[in-house]
C-alpha cells in the first residue's frame, strides 16, 4: 500500500493509519501551572528526550478543535516551567481522565484523584504516584504550520530537565531502572496502547570498519552517560 498524507488517498476504514507506524511512543504527561496559579495536568504521545549532556526533552501539542493553543502551551511559554511524569500502568485510567478538554478553571489533579507533590526547582506540582518526574525549564518554542484541519498546526516545545526524581523500588542493586517493575505504558495508534512487560538487553557492538573508539568511551554515550566526552 501506498498513499500520500496531503491527500489522505489510503482507502482505509479506520482513516490514516499514519500514528501507528510510528510506535510505541512515550507519553509526556505534563503538569504545568497557569499564571493564575491552576494546576494543569494533560498527557501527550509526541513526546521525546532530545539529548542527554545536558537532557532536553520535546513535546509536540497540537492545537485544540477550536483552532487555539493548548493550556498547556500557553502555560509552559507563560510561566517557564514545565514538570514530565512517567504513566504506568497502574496509572493509566487516570492518565485517561485529564486527556479529557477541561476549561482552563480546572484542575486536573482533583479530576482524576491525583495527589500533588511539590518540586524542588520549579513551579508546576509533580504527580506524587508517578515513579520518575523531571522538572523542566522552558528553552524555546518551534511552530510547525498545520494542513486542512483546525488541529494541524502544532507547537513544539522544548524544555531543559533540571531535576530528575525516581523513586528509590525501582532502582535496582545494579543502580539500573526496573522498568519491568515500573511497567510504563507507552501510546500506540488508534486509541491502543501497550505496557513495557518484558526488557531485552542487546549491547553496542564494536564493528571492525568502525574508526577506533574507546569501548568505555563508545558503551558509555551509547547510554547517555554525562561526562565521558569532556577535555
Amino acid at each position: 500500500m501506498f498513499y500520500e498524507p496531503d491527500k489522505n488517498d489510503h482507502g482505509l476504514k479506520r482513516g490514516s493509519p499514519f500514528k501507528s507506524c510510528v510506535v510505541p511512543r512515550a507519553i509526556g504527561w505534563l503538569s504545568t501551572i497557569s499564571p493564575d496559579g491552576i494546576p494543569n495536568l494533560a498527557p501527550y504521545s509526541q513526546f521525546t528526550n532530545l539529548s542527554f549532556e545536558p537532557p532536553y526533552v520535546g513535546c509536540a501539542i497540537n492545537q485544540n478543535y477550536s483552532g487555539m493553543r493548548k493550556d498547556t502551551t500557553n502555560n509552559i511559554e507563560q510561566q517557564g516551567e514545565f514538570v514530565y511524569n512517567i504513566v504506568t500502568e497502574e496509572l493509566a485510567e487516570k492518565m485517561n481522565i485529564t486527556c479529557c478538554k477541561f476549561p482552563p478553571e480546572v484542575d486536573e489533579f482533583e479530576v482524576a484523584g491525583l495527589t500533588k507533590a511539590e518540586s524542588r526547582l520549579v513551579k508546576p506540582f509533580r504527580v506524587a504516584e508517578s515513579p520518575i518526574q523531571f522538572e523542566c525549564k522552558y528553552y524555546c518554542t518551534l511552530r510547525l504550520p498545520g494542513g486542512n484541519s483546525k488541529i494541524g498546526a502544532v507547537d513544539f516545545i522544548v524544555g531543559r530537565v533540571v531535576g530528575i526524581h525516581i523513586k528509590d523500588e525501582f532502582i535496582d542493586a545494579d543502580g539500573k531502572l526496573d522498568m519491568e517493575k515500573i511497567r510504563p505504558i507507552a501510546r500506540m495508534g488508534y486509541s491502543d496502547y501497550t505496557v513495557v512487560e518484558k526488557v531485552v538487553t542487546i549491547p553496542h557492538i564494536l564493528h571492525p570498519l568502525e574508526a577506533p573508539i574507546d569501548p568505555a568511551i563508545l558503551h558509555s554515550g551509547f547510554e547517555g552517560q554525562p561526562g565521558v566526552f569532556k577535555k
